[in-house]
């Protein structure tokens, strides 16, 4: 069984930084797509970004522009570096990886933006 761990969660002030980082267990990581996603009280789960095992990346229109979506597969670690946060980014953030039919979540890390 593969399990996700994420990290880098906590509280920061509007306009500040975070970087959440994601270490999967198993072998499949280099060849597995990564997301970020995330979902607040009483809202749906969303993607915030997502990365290809070639590279490619996609962005919620919500984060293009403040958050970066990147793979260290020497390190089997994907990260989210999201700047210039705002309150509405409040959420739990989940990291998933998608591979053939596989599709696997973590525990989730809370995200607080203070105003």
């Amino acid at each position: 069984q593969v399990q996700l761990v994420e990290s880098g969660g906590g509280l920061v002030q509007a306009g500040g930084s975070l970087r959440l980082s994601c270490a999967p267990s198993g072998s499949i990581f280099s060849r597995a797509a990564m997301g970020w996603y995330r979902q607040a009280p009483g809202k749906q789960r969303e993607l915030v970004a997502a990365i290809t095992p070639g590279g490619s990346t996609n962005y919620a229109d919500s984060v293009k522009g403040r958050c970066t979506i990147s793979r260290d597969n020497a390190k089997n670690t994907v990260y989210l570096q999201m700047n210039s946060l705002k309150p509405e980014d409040t959420a739990v953030y989940y990291c998933n990886a998608k591979f053939a039919w596989l599709n696997y979540w973590g525990q989730g890390t809370q995200v607080t933006v203070s105003l």
